[in-house]
């Protein structure tokens, strides 16, 4: 009985014999827990995709950024990442709060990994987890359902150019981005948005 292949997926399988392959990468690489192995990959990235769904199964797909060590392990059943001030819509939290059901992609492009994370995420206070995360509005905490590496041969080999400055950092203040000083946005931001506070010449 596969706890990852469903009559979907199956049909999908036998119209294109792959179903004995999927079962062999099932047998060998599926897992209900966190490795040392995804320990070392998740905890040196500084990106990864989070996919949500909504009450009624719509989803939607977000990039995460932050500094390497932004997603945590705290054991092998549990991760942690902040959610940092965005644009206000809170799109893949709020599908979180009514569907807890949450995938995550992590990529290392230089080395050509990947790794699939799913499950079930939710939202904590920000000062609930030691150390602290900078600037955090809150921390979202996933108890893992199922972890699976994917074949890399289709990520294309990049290198970083450079990190994000507007990531939230100890002791850095973070800059506010251009938009939140535009006129269609200065006016409708949060009573205590740092952007409220006049530009220096």
């Amino acid at each position: 009985m596969s706890k990852l292949f469903d009559d979907s997926h199956r049909r999908l399988q036998r119209e294109f014999d792959t179903e004995r392959l999927a079962d062999r990468i099932e047998a060998r690489l599926f897992r209900e827990q966190l490795s040392q192995d995804d320990r070392s990959i998740i905890e040196r990235m500084d990106m990864f995709f989070l996919a949500t769904a909504d009450a009624a199964g719509r989803p939607n797909c977000s990039y995460k950024g932050g500094d390497p060590g932004f997603v945590r392990v705290v054991d092998e059943h549990t991760l942690v990442f902040p959610n940092y001030d965005g644009n206000g819509m809170f799109i893949s939290m709020g599908n979180a709060l009514e569907n807890a059901h949450v995938g995550l992609l992590f990529i290392d492009f230089e080395n050509q990994q990947r790794l699939r994370v799913n499950g079930l995420a939710r939202i904590e206070p920000s000062d609930s987890l030691e150390p602290a995360y900078p600037e955090a509005q809150f921390i979202v905490k996933v108890t893992v359902r199922q972890v699976f590496p994917n074949c890399p041969r289709y990520i294309h080999k990049m290198q970083l150019v450079e990190r994000s400055r507007f990531v939230p950092r100890a002791a850095v203040p973070t800059p506010v981005p251009g938009w939140k000083r535009m006129d269609w946005a200065c006016d409708v931001l949060p009573a205590a948005d740092p952007a409220r506070t006049p530009e220096k010449s």
